[in-house]
Parts: C-alpha cells; sequence; structure tokens
C-alpha cells in the first residue's frame, strides 16, 4: 500500500468548526483525536488512505507548501501572510469567519484619521499582509512581530497601533482598543500541495469530495 495522504488541521476554533465538514468529506479521526489530554500530533482516520496531524496554523500551510503534507485547512490571513507559490486553495469552506483589521487606543482613535497615514508603527503576527497592504496605500509599515498578546503593545509603548484578527472585538474592547480600518475579511479555505494535486489523483478526490460536502 501507498503512503497515506497527510491532512493537515489547525488547532483552535477552526478545527471545532472544521470537524462536521470533513465527515461530511468522508474523513473521520480516531477516538484519540478528541482527547484533550493527548499530546499526539499524528491520527488515523476511518480511511486507511488518510492520516491527519494537528498542527499550528501557520504551520498548516507550511507543511503542505512543502510537500509534508498534501492538503490541510487553513485561515486565508495565512495564506495570504506567507503566499506560497506552492499552495493551491480551491475550496472555500465557509467557516472560520473574522477579519484582519488594525486597532490603538480608543483615545487616540477620537482625533484619529487613517487616511492621512504616512508611516505606521504596528505589532503583529502579519508582518508581509501588512507592509503589502499598506504599501499598496503608500503608507510605510513598521512592524513589530508578535505572536500573540498583540493588544498589550499599545500600553506598554511598544507600538502605537496593532494589526490582528478580530471576531467578536470583546478581546479588543477589555484592552482599551478599537478597529479603525479592515484589512482583509477571513474565512477557512482548503489548502493542496500543487505538485501533490497533479500528479496523486486521490487528492483530486479529496478536493472534490469537500466540494460536494460544501455543495451538500
Amino acid at each position: 500500500m501507498s503512503q497515506p495522504i497527510i491532512f493537515a488541521v489547525p488547532k483552535g476554533r477552526i478545527l471545532e468548526e472544521a470537524l462536521p465538514m470533513l465527515a461530511r468529506a468522508g474523513i473521520v479521526p480516531e477516538a484519540a483525536f478528541n482527547d484533550s489530554k493527548s499530546r499526539a500530533l499524528k491520527f488515523s482516520t476511518n480511511r486507511e488512505d488518510v492520516s491527519l496531524i494537528r498542527v499550528r496554523a501557520f504551520d498548516v500551510a507550511t507543511f503542505v507548501a512543502h510537500g509534508a503534507a498534501q492538503i490541510g485547512i487553513v485561515g486565508s490571513d495565512v495564506i495570504d501572510e506567507f503566499d506560497y507559490s506552492e499552495l493551491y486553495a480551491p475550496v472555500d469552506l465557509d467557516i472560520g469567519h473574522c477579519r484582519i483589521s488594525v486597532a490603538e487606543p480608543a483615545e487616540m482613535a477620537a482625533t484619529d484619521d487613517p487616511r492621512s497615514w504616512s508611516h505606521v508603527r504596528v505589532a503583529t503576527k502579519y508582518p508581509n499582509l501588512t507592509r503589502k497592504h499598506f504599501a499598496a496605500r503608500g503608507v510605510q509599515a513598521e512592524c513589530v512581530k508578535l505572536n500573540g498578546a498583540m493588544e498589550i503593545a499599545p500600553a506598554l509603548g511598544l507600538s502605537s497601533r496593532i494589526v490582528d484578527l478580530v471576531s467578536s472585538g470583546k478581546t479588543l474592547l477589555e484592552n482599551g482598543l478599537v478597529e479603525v480600518e479592515v484589512i482583509a475579511d477571513v474565512s477557512a479555505r482548503l489548502i493542496v500541495n500543487r505538485a501533490a494535486f497533479k500528479t496523486n489523483a486521490a487528492v483530486g478526490e479529496l478536493v472534490e469530495a469537500f466540494r460536494k460536502a460544501m455543495n451538500g
């Protein structure tokens, strides 16, 4: 038997929403996958030819782009940040909805006009996406790379603004921040490695299974 297809899924909120979608596409993980205490990263499924790996969202894109996994699910924010040429995102799964936004302290926002910016200093885990967005407007973006806790950066003087994922906006509010600009709407996508999609028929069949699951 050939090596199983490796399907990369992200930890966290998207995964919870993705599990019913996986089931509709005919993939059900082993029982251990749902064990919150398990530290395992690789799991078998009801299909002998498909194994799941559960990794951080940014790593899903890396595993698939480099061919270590052939298919995966990840937010469009991650796809836009890395812009891997090896990635193909054929299906919008219509889950994991949120947005990437610029936020700043409420007192600053009261008198601020984003249209007047020529230079911004932001804390973000999306430096590439952020620079690209601001460059398109002729704004120079100085990005401080953080992997989390963006909301505290303005209060500690690390940056005056942040660029981060926003869902309800509650975390921003609790930290005295307000959205002043939406960079992009985000949803989860099915991604595949381009080479695997061209050479492995089973990968193409999985893509079709997800398309049917969306239309069903």
